[in-house]
């Protein structure tokens, strides 16, 4: 096991960087001396909200982080990007990771979240650079799977196309790594949250209402199915997982999980409690939300990464339940006093 501060020398490059992950691996890189890459897709609007607190100012000198446009589609592109940054590591985070969506989007979540990954697989091969890969595989890979709590070595049963996608991504990594001897890793996984997480993902969605209900700016919270058991953790923690992965002499799969399974209505009951409100009273069931296949339970055996990567989950559910509502509480009373302030601006002004 390597730990510890690396050279100014070491250079990643992260797929996905404006995400909830990709914002903490890029933080974490940066603290060890890492020179940091990501790719970012072009938009119409500001999409490095999560970011933005360590992008470096314009034209600074001695900046560490730099953003490229680039697009997981694009094969071209990702080949140029490799061979001219020649990078140490790369994190491929970059997808279309929303479960439920997927259904929505099977072709482009295949597309995207599968073949991307083949993409920069080929593109390692091509452009013949030495790099060390790491792939974000996801606990969803598992699905209904017989085996409870799942390993390394628990058969795959996906339950849909972001499953399906990212099952064919793991299998191309092995591939290429069995195939042309690539370092390339799969970190398989489970959820993991943070106040940084989308506001469409289920646990944000739950401290994000708790927040505005308690303000009173909200009445209901409209959830799927309650029911589902998941292995939640705290991502900055998890990233910390990836980057171990690839400190490793050989390369090899790692699952990382807490090792305890909660339930959504679990959450939801944690979330409003912590508020002293009655969840009953807010929370309402809408068939919209729920998956055409669902999966039940899944929950993680860490014991390899604990016994190979020395890592271990610190931040246990209910702490990880207080600090999102927390977080989204401030957030939202920051918001107000924002919108209070332009508003009295805009009456001097008149």
């Amino acid at each position: 096991m390597t730990t510890g501060v690396v050279g100014l020398s070491k250079k990643a490059l992260i797929t996905g960087i404006t995400g909830q992950d990709g914002s903490y691996l890029a933080e974490l890189l940066l603290k060890k001396g890492y020179e940091v890459h990501g790719i970012k897709r072009r938009s119409s609007s500001f999409n490095t909200g999560r970011i933005d607190a360590i992008l470096p100012e314009l034209h600074d000198r001695d900046a560490r982080l730099f953003l490229h446009f680039g697009d997981l589609a694009d094969s071209t592109s990702l080949i140029k990007l490799l061979f001219g940054l020649q990078p140490d590591e790369i994190y491929h985070l970059g997808a279309q990771s929303h479960v439920r969506v997927s259904f929505d989007l099977s072709e482009y979540t295949g597309d995207i979240t599968g073949l991307a990954t083949t993409r920069l697989l080929e593109a390692i091969r091509e452009s013949g650079i030495k790099t060390k890969f790491y792939q974000a595989s996801s606990s969803e890979m598992f699905g209904n799977s017989d085996e409870i709590p799942q390993s390394e070595t628990t058969s795959f049963k996906p339950c849909s196309p972001y499953g399906c996608a990212k099952l064919y991504s793991y299998w191309m990594v092995r591939t290429y790594r069995d195939s042309y001897n690539l370092f390339a890793c799969n970190g398989i996984l489970f959820n993991h949250e943070s106040p940084r997480r989308g506001e469409t993902f289920v646990s944000r969605k739950i401290s994000r209402a708790v927040a505005r209900i308690k303000a009173g700016f909200q009445d209901k919270l409209y959830l799927g199915n309650l029911d589902a058991k998941r292995d939640w953790g705290y991502a900055p923690e998890y990233v910390e997982a990836m980057w171990l992965m690839l400190q490793q002499t050989d390369p090899d799969d790692y699952v990382i999980a807490t090792g305890e399974t909660h339930s959504v209505r679990e959450f939801v009951e944690l979330a409003f409690d912590y508020v002293g409100l009655d969840w009953k009273k807010y929370v309402e069931v809408d068939p919209r939300y729920f998956r055409p296949a669902e999966v039940h339970v899944l929950q993680g055996n860490v014991a390899k990464a604990k016994a190979q990567l020395g890592w271990k989950p610190k931040v246990r559910f209910e702490q990880l339940v207080k600090l999102m509502v927390d977080a989204d509480i401030e957030a939202f009373e920051a918001e107000l006093h924002g919108v209070g302030a332009a508003y009295r601006k805009s009456r001097t002004l008149d």
